[in-house]
């Protein structure tokens, strides 16, 4: 899988920082979170087809978040008008959604022939609410403190069973149901012997990657980033304008640090930086004061995994 940074400012796009949207891809899936005003141009600078964009995942209607969707939903509509096989954008948000939606599309003028899948989701304060099943992942979230519906996300990869075939073949078992038994942890009988798939087979476990984009402390986030590879964390302000960040409902770099050492956190990336700070140095001295593995993230930044 591979996260690429659309867009890292806080609020405004400035020279260097576009306005939020993370793009996810992951085999057949393109996985868009929040939509900022410029992200199609952002993603064509980072040489991402924007028609790869299958799901949409909304933290909240904050405009630096969504402007950018009508002209997506606009693109990818286009598109579908010149293919025989038309295009279905799923898209997640919290509670309104669809309304909002209708609102955005009901702004502009153009023949809508993008199919749209719309889920509102609202989970209750402390709830992580599973929305995706995927056979290879699957995603949930959680209300955020942000002072309208917010969401937090969580990308969770499944656990893949490998197969050592030159010892099952030693074991008389090939290709087959039986091999397909072991690799769902079933145990099998050949020749009177009972095989079972920790003989046969190793766990590859998956990535946990946790995603809060705007938010004050609160429970859901710390549910989004409990034991996560990945945390990518809003971290608006430093820690000399704490107050600022509780006003506002956002978290300064040490406390998304401290969220990050809380949760067990392997990795911290901090995002949605305000423009006041025109280098990074400020933000991450001060996240780093509590937590070592940490970066803020930059526009077009890519993160493997």
């Amino acid at each position: 899988m591979e996260f690429t940074f659309l867009g890292t400012s806080c609020m405004v796009p400035t020279k260097d920082r576009n306005v939020t949207g993370i793009f996810l891809s992951y085999e057949t899936y393109g996985l868009l979170f929040d939509c900022g005003e410029g992200t199609q141009r952002q993603m064509n600078i980072a040489g991402i087809n924007r028609n790869k964009v299958t799901h949409v995942f909304i933290s909240h209607w904050h405009g630096d978040h969504v402007s950018g969707l009508i002209g997506l939903i606009q693109t990818l509509g286009n598109q579908n008008a010149q293919n025989e096989e038309r295009k279905k954008l799923i898209i997640f948000g919290p509670r309104e959604t669809e309304k909002r939606i209708e609102h955005l599309l009901q702004t502009c003028i153009f023949d809508n022939k993008l199919l749209m899948e719309v889920h509102e989701i609202d989970p209750k304060k402390g709830e992580l609410l599973n929305i995706v099943d995927k056979e290879e992942f699957y995603i949930s979230a959680a209300a955020l403190d942000h002072g309208i519906p917010c969401l937090g996300y969580r990308f969770i990869e499944k656990d893949v069973r490998k197969i050592d075939m030159k010892k099952a073949a030693s074991l008389g078992l090939k290709e087959g149901p039986l091999i397909g038994k072991i690799q769902r942890g079933v145990d099998v009988t050949i020749n009177n012997k009972t095989i079972t798939p920790e003989m046969l087979s190793t766990i590859k476990k998956g990535k946990k990657i946790g995603i809060v984009l705007d938010t004050g402390l609160c429970r859901g986030a710390s549910l989004i980033a409990e034991d996560t590879d990945l945390l990518i964390c809003e971290a608006s302000y430093s820690s000399a304008i704490e107050e600022k960040a509780e006003n506002n409902k956002h978290l300064t770099a040490k406390q998304a640090a401290l969220l990050a050492s809380n949760a067990n956190v392997k990795k911290l990336i901090l995002t949605h930086i305000s423009q006041r700070y025109k280098t990074p140095q400020e933000v991450l001295e001060d996240a780093k004061d509590v937590f070592e593995n940490v970066e803020v993230a930059y526009d077009f930044m890519k993160i493997k995994l």
